[in-house]
């Protein structure tokens, strides 16, 4: 599993090889997501900062498995209030390209008033 660090903070983690973990935290989609979603009124990205993508750490990991355990599937986003991750799967059923899935559980809490996370 992989993590995507921004400014020192832990934003996101993935459950992907390093390559996907690279290609989903980089992509232009992923990026204009994080960079209109917020935390506490504070967007995720700046659209500047460098988005590193490392090694998670076993507290991250737990936090990931703890979310996909509480994930009922019904919604995309979901919040777990237990420990302020917010879930995002990568489940495009688009035409078998996309055949690995990957899931993102976010580490910060996710303003709810964000617009995107009905798409």
């Amino acid at each position: 599993m992989f993590t995507l660090e921004i400014d020192g903070t832990a934003v996101a983690v993935i459950n992907g090889d390093e390559e996907t973990a690279r290609d989903l935290f980089t992509c232009d989609g992923f990026k204009d997501d994080i960079r209109t979603m917020t935390s506490g009124g504070k967007p995720l990205w700046n659209g500047t900062s460098e988005l590193k993508v490392r090694a998670a750490s076993e507290d991250e990991v737990e936090v990931f498995e703890d979310a996909l355990a509480e994930d009922d599937g019904e919604e995309e986003f979901e919040p777990d209030a237990a420990h302020g991750a917010t879930q995002a799967s990568n489940d495009d059923e688009s035409d078998g390209e996309d055949e690995d899935e990957a899931d993102i559980v976010f580490l910060l809490d996710i303003d709810e008033d964000d617009d995107h996370l009905d798409s």
